[in-house]
């Protein structure tokens, strides 16, 4: 039986063990933390906030394959009652509706818009400078970058769609994304996976381990480039300042504010998941774009701004407040003339294998971690005539 090494125990890291367990290899999982997740981590607590990704998006092919294996588990939509209590800021003041010009172009498909041109320069063309303008803050919600204009259209366009879909395609996973983690662990488990944690795994160590059996480097690419010792590993990924609240409850508050002026967004998480705050609580979630050289204050303070208008008498409900700059942990963006294929590669060469949210796969955000930690645990097994070329997701009907 051939045997397989992981480092990390996240989302990319399980889904490679599992996807190499189940072809009957023997696995270990290697995690340098006490517990599992990386940044699908969710907070103990009263108010269980997720590290990282916060929807499943329905149409992604990490759905089918969670959902095909039981480990999906129970999932939350934007309630009826709550879709029509999204504003959006736009000229300093809130709106019930975004503009016509925004709604135009989420209609736009994603393969007629350009790689080889930013998205700015495409939207103005189709709908005029202020829609483009528009469109491009509110793609920010599934992009985190401060100046999504200036990224491919390709990229930002699909982005654009799928989260503006009239049936919407964002689920958020009942209890947080521990609870989907705590699944995938346990299917690990039973097909035979080894789970070590606290187990940090150091250059001199993962040249052992590759010694003896094909690696899946399942960390972020920060962690990758030194760990591999390659100073290559690198992509453009967003930067953002991101605010927890925890708030007493009150009638009136929006939903969620999307910040039409600049990228921003702001989410009561609750009003879908009873589960993550107290009765008579709310948990308030914001992610604001800071551009390089941009302070944490900055964002923060922003992020107070759409507070005020959409969260009247905030600051007076507070009960729970945490803060933190996300930097290159946003997943990867694409800049105009460059896809997901020019990422850094899957296959590194010498049986070590590379997956995450900034590698070269396909997808919106942890979809891009699933595909390639499915195509790493591929690779690792030498099953090259089941796979597709480096980069490219597996046929879901085989896997």
């Amino acid at each position: 039986m051939q045997r397989i090494h992981i480092i990390g125990g996240g989302l990319a890291g399980f889904t490679a063990a599992i996807t190499a367990a189940e072809s009957g290899a023997l696995v270990t999982v290697h995690e340098a933390h006490h517990t599992l997740g990386g940044r699908a981590r969710t907070a103990e607590g009263p108010y269980r906030t997720n590290d990282g990704p916060h929807a499943l998006y329905r149409r992604g092919p990490h759905w089918t394959w969670l959902a095909q294996r039981g480990l999906l588990g129970p999932t939350a939509t934007v309630p009826l009652l709550q879709a029509g209590n999204i504003r959006f800021r736009l000229g300093g003041t809130l709106r019930r509706t975004p503009p016509l010009a925004l709604l135009r172009l989420t209609r736009r498909r994603a393969e007629h818009a350009p790689v080889d041109a930013d998205f700015r320069t495409w939207a103005t063309a189709q709908v005029g400078e202020e829609g483009a303008r528009t469109a491009a803050h509110f793609a920010a919600v599934a992009l985190y970058h401060h100046d999504p204009g200036s990224l491919s259209a390709a990229f930002v366009q699909e982005r654009l769609r799928r989260a503006a879909a009239l049936s919407p395609e964002a689920r958020y996973p009942v209890g947080g994304w521990a609870q989907v983690i705590d699944r995938m662990a346990a299917r690990a488990w039973n097909l035979s996976v080894r789970i070590e944690t606290a187990t940090r795994i150091d250059p001199s160590a993962l040249d052992g381990l590759a010694r003896s059996a094909p690696v899946v480097v399942a960390t972020s690419l920060d962690a990758a480039r030194g760990l591999l010792r390659d100073p290559t590993l690198t992509w453009d990924s967003g930067r953002t300042a991101l605010i927890d609240l925890g708030l007493r409850t009150r009638r009136g508050d929006a939903f969620a504010v999307s910040d039409l002026d600049a990228p921003g967004w702001t989410e009561r998480f609750s009003a879908q998941d009873r589960t993550l705050a107290p009765a008579g609580r709310q948990l308030v979630q914001g992610q604001i774009p800071v551009a390089p050289g941009e302070s944490k204050a900055t964002g923060i303070a922003r992020a107070e701004d759409l507070l005020d208008l959409g969260f009247p008498g905030w600051r007076d409900r507070v009960e729970w407040r945490r803060e933190a700059l996300a930097t290159g942990r946003t997943g990867a963006v694409d800049r105009p003339g460059t896809t997901w294929r020019d990422r850094p590669a899957i296959d590194r060469g010498n049986g070590i294998y590379l997956a995450g949210d900034q590698v070269a796969a396909p997808g919106l955000l942890s979809e891009v971690s699933f595909n390639s930690g499915m195509e790493a645990a591929v690779l690792a097994l030498g099953a090259g005539e089941q796979s597709l070329p480096t980069g490219r997701p597996l046929d879901l009907k085989r896997s």
